[in-house]
């Protein structure tokens, strides 16, 4: 613990109380105890503090000691190390140490949250990587749908969060322009421009017939010629779509290009991948193709990557393409691909071994099913048929906040269902609006503090310390809002490290939650008490700040100003 905490505001309450139990337990067990090793949790009952800690019961078989012994000796520790920091420090059951804050500690704890204003929660890693984030990477044969669109929320979502917790984050897109799907959209437009029917395994979509019309001289136009032309023009759709949807790549990497020679006229990069897995002895010759030999190393067989008449599988790009990024320097790749890619897991794995990569740097994220419910009834989707439901289809009827958040708001290993009449609303049961709205009622209730208090509070970014000599005694409604502020940076640590944005939607909530409770119970603008008005203005700003990170972490949008169509969000609502 600081000595002097008004030197040090930046450091959150948790990490406050990891030094000082680290320092006493050490001293106690007489073993050298990391800070970061500390585990903080919340108590499992209620009056049973705001943190606890299991040291002692960690440390007491290599300490030679009872674990409760131990906890004696570290509490008296501490007690007297933080003094009235600490209301109430106990040993409960087999040893744990039960902490309940005093006000000094959660007014530093404020300090923590306003002298970091919006990176508060943020470059926490403890060790930064260079990561590729790849997804989306949808076929240019049709538009996108509701299945990409919670890929496109989930991968974008991961990427941001992943950036604010500390790491260098590159988002991907791969261009499957390469192979039979693309040879079958041109034919489906050739179809279509001549006024004929599309082939059985053609494109039946509208979409088809559009993109036929959009092309001068597509009927005299050769089949190759109308499949470039058609896959560069739902590419560019999707640049469109994407872009609409808030969702942004670094770049947009051609699977064609794999297959091309390099540019000073040597192999092609599918040429350079299978010369090193063959040199590695990961290739053999089986019934005239080439086999990856992927099932000694975890897949349920074998994959093909040269058939016998010569030319690639699809696996084969799938392995030139992670050798390429391998070869950029990524010190990690996730691939976030579709409820139908589990049998991927494996053979990629397999693939990004045989070449030389650490097989644990490589990260397949398996997205769930999306369903989508319209006045009670599953709509249904078929891209070869036509009948879907897309991205733009999608933002058109419930708006790019509130599909982001939908889709956002479950782990992406869970099926989502999609309420659409229940996005659109607003009202406190829709949970995207009551954030939004908490976010917004943050904004309106500093406008109406008195100016002193607005500038007392606009000016603890750069002077934290002066909330620490406020002396009004802290309220219940207050203490919950600190203490939820305080919870941001291991949220986003633990949102970041699991590849769980769902987990930033439902603190946003929570937050949301407690501070309609403070509004609710303290009175913010115009309250009496020397310092209490600008006091619960800080507070009303930090939690303005955390939400709209939280919020932007999401990709939604944290408006100023809200229109309350129905009945006011209630604290226990949504």
């Amino acid at each position: 613990m600081p000595a002097d905490p008004a030197t040090d505001a930046a450091l959150s309450i948790d990490a406050r109380l990891r030094d000082a139990i680290a320092a006493r337990a050490s001293a106690a067990a007489g073993l050298e105890v990391d800070p970061a090793t500390v585990a903080l949790t919340l108590p499992k009952q209620a009056g049973h503090g705001d943190q606890a800690t299991n040291i002692a019961m960690v440390l007491a078989k290599r300490a030679g000691k009872n674990p409760r012994e131990l906890a004696t000796q570290i509490t008296e520790g501490l007690a007297e190390d933080l003094g009235d920091r600490l209301a109430k420090i106990e040993v409960a059951g087999p040893g744990f140490i039960n902490l309940t804050f005093g006000d000094p500690l959660l007014r530093e704890a404020l300090a923590a949250v306003a002298g970091a204003g919006r990176a508060w929660g943020g470059g926490t890693a403890a060790l930064t990587e260079r990561v590729n984030v790849e997804f989306v990477s949808a076929n240019p044969t049709g538009p996108m749908h509701i299945g990409h669109a919670r890929n496109a929320a989930y991968g974008d979502a991961t990427a941001r969060l992943m950036a604010f917790h500390g790491h260098e984050v590159e988002r991907e897109y791969y261009v499957n322009d390469f192979g039979s799907q693309v040879k079958n959209l041109g034919v489906s437009i050739s179809a279509r421009a001549r006024g004929e029917e599309v082939p059985e395994g053609g494109y039946q979509g509208e979409y088809v017939t559009e993109l036929a019309e959009s092309i001068p001289g597509a009927a005299e136009q050769s089949v190759e010629e109308l499949s470039a032309l058609g896959v560069e023009a739902m590419l560019e759709r999707a640049r469109r779509t994407l872009d609409r949807f808030g969702v942004h790549f670094d770049r947009f990497f051609s699977e064609r290009s794999l297959h091309e020679p390099a540019a000073d006229g040597g192999p092609s990069a599918l040429d350079r991948a299978l010369e090193i897995v063959k040199g590695n002895g990961e290739l053999i010759e089986r019934d005239g193709a080439w086999w990856l030999q992927t099932e000694k190393r975890g897949d349920d067989k074998d994959r093909v990557v040269i058939r016998a008449t010569g030319e690639p599988t699809y696996y084969a790009s799938d392995l030139a393409y992670m050798r390429d990024k391998h070869d950029r320097g990524y010190d990690r790749q996730l691939l976030v691909l579709g409820a139908d890619h589990h049998g991927y897991i494996g053979r990629m794995r397999a693939a990004f071994e045989a070449f030389g990569g650490d097989p644990e740097h490589l990260e397949l994220l398996i997205m769930q099913l999306v369903n989508l419910v319209a006045n009670g009834e599953p709509v249904k989707m078929s891209k070869r048929a036509g009948q879907f439901v897309t991205l733009d289809d999608l933002v058109d009827f419930v708006g790019v906040d509130a599909a982001r958040w939908y889709l956002l708001q479950r782990s992406h290993d869970t099926a989502v269902e999609l309420d659409v009449e229940l996005a659109r609303k607003e009202s406190s049961e829709n949970p995207v609006y009551y954030v939004q709205y908490a976010h917004a009622r943050c904004c309106s209730v500093l406008d109406r503090v008195s100016s002193s208090a607005r500038a007392l509070a606009d000016g603890l970014a750069t002077d934290p310390a002066v909330l620490l000599g406020l002396a009004a005694p802290i309220e219940d409604a207050e203490r919950a809002l600190i203490l939820r502020l305080g919870e941001f940076p291991t949220e986003v640590a633990v949102a970041a490290d699991r590849r769980a944005p769902h987990r930033i939607a439902t603190y946003a909530l929570e937050l949301s939650q407690t501070f309609t409770a403070f509004y609710r119970d303290c009175k913010i603008a115009g309250a009496e008490g020397d310092g209490v008005e600008a006091w619960r203005a800080a507070l009303t700003l930090a939690t303005r700040d955390t939400l709209a990170t939280a919020l932007e972490l999401l990709g939604v949008s944290a408006p100023e100003r809200m229109e309350r169509r129905d009945e006011e969000p209630a604290a226990e609502a949504a």
